[in-house]
């Protein structure tokens, strides 16, 4: 199954309670939380890029599964990290206490992020 395509943010849970956890500043919490986020992801075998687009914010991210990588965290901070592929379907990634599950379903990703007992759920589909 390719991860690769264009996806839209359709529905998120637990936004802000989890970015004021990461530390974002309330005004930048403010500005995101309505924005539809357009995530791009682009496959080739165990390579990724991924790039997460949320108004005038680009996060951009490229990967190899297994081998560790420099990612940059919604924060802008940039932290050591591994992906790892469980099945054929399910990216995991832990980023300096931050457990980070996308898993594909469909034309359906469903990323899923825990820090601690809160949880921050969103659901983008394939456009």
């Amino acid at each position: 199954m390719s991860f690769t395509g264009k996806y839209e943010l359709q529905s998120q849970e637990n936004f802000e309670p989890f970015m004021k956890a990461l530390g974002l500043p309330d005004d930048q919490i403010q500005k995101g939380k309505d924005i539809k986020s357009i995530s791009e992801i682009v496959q080739d075998g165990k390579k990724f890029k991924i790039t997460v687009t949320t108004g005038s914010k680009v996060l951009h991210n490229e990967f190899t599964i297994g081998e560790e990588c420099e990612m940059e965290m919604l924060t802008g901070e940039k932290v050591k990290a591994t992906v790892q592929m469980e099945g054929n379907n399910k990216l995991i990634a832990n980023l300096k206490g931050l457990k980070s599950v996308t898993e594909l379903n469909g034309d359906t990703i469903t990323n899923t992020m825990t820090m601690g007992d809160l949880t921050y759920k969103r659901i983008s589909k394939r456009i």
